[in-house]
């Protein structure tokens, strides 16, 4: 089995939830696995650390996360138009895994959560996306061949998986989300595996 590593952050639930059902998108592709991780929070006072296990959920990453997989896909809730401190902290040290083109050539997707429908989401994917092509990540998306990315009410890009929650209940992706982030998932994970045949 190859793995592809789903590496998110969450706080409120949405992004785990499309995380989990991206895993499942990748599971779909015989000889692939989703490896499952999430980061650290960050804070402002340096001297607050988060403990080295989470009490509950997926591990966090580690930098041998990144070498092991054959692709990554990264999710984020929308802050700003942009993805968390937490990921963005973690992207910000990897600088020892671009000089050595740890992730060059892997295929990569990205997801994210928003609870407005004009919160930024379209510019998260696509900032998230920047540090993935600085690396020599091959950026995979979803085509409008994916029939719920015209047919959604709700989330979904053709840049990646998305989640709206019109402050809806934290478990409540639509279906169109659920299968958009499914199909990214297995977009990814085709990918991964017809290149490393």
């Amino acid at each position: 089995m190859s793995d592809v590593l789903v590496l998110f952050d969450s706080r409120n639930g949405m992004t785990e939830a499309l995380a989990r059902e991206v895993c499942l998108g990748v599971d779909s592709v015989a000889g692939m696995a989703a490896r499952l991780r999430t980061v650290p929070a960050v804070s402002s006072a340096s001297e607050t650390r988060e403990a080295a296990v989470p009490e509950s959920g997926p591990p966090y990453v580690e930098p041998s996360d990144l070498d092991e997989c054959e692709g990554l896909i990264l999710g984020s809730p929308t802050h700003f138009g942009n993805m968390t401190a937490a990921l963005k902290y973690f992207f910000d040290n990897t600088v020892t895994e671009w000089l050595s083109g740890t992730l060059n050539g892997k295929p990569a997707g990205v997801f994210t959560s928003t609870s407005s429908l004009h919160g930024g989401q379209e510019t998260t994917l696509l900032t998230m996306a920047v540090p993935l092509l600085h690396h020599g990540m091959i950026y995979v998306g979803l085509p409008y061949a994916e029939k719920a990315l015209s047919a959604t009410t709700t989330g979904g890009s053709p840049y990646g998986a998305s989640h709206v929650s019109w402050n809806r209940e934290p478990d409540s992706l639509s279906d169109d989300e659920r299968t958009l982030a499914r199909a990214l998932g297995r977009r990814v994970a085709d990918v991964a595996r017809r290149l490393g045949d």
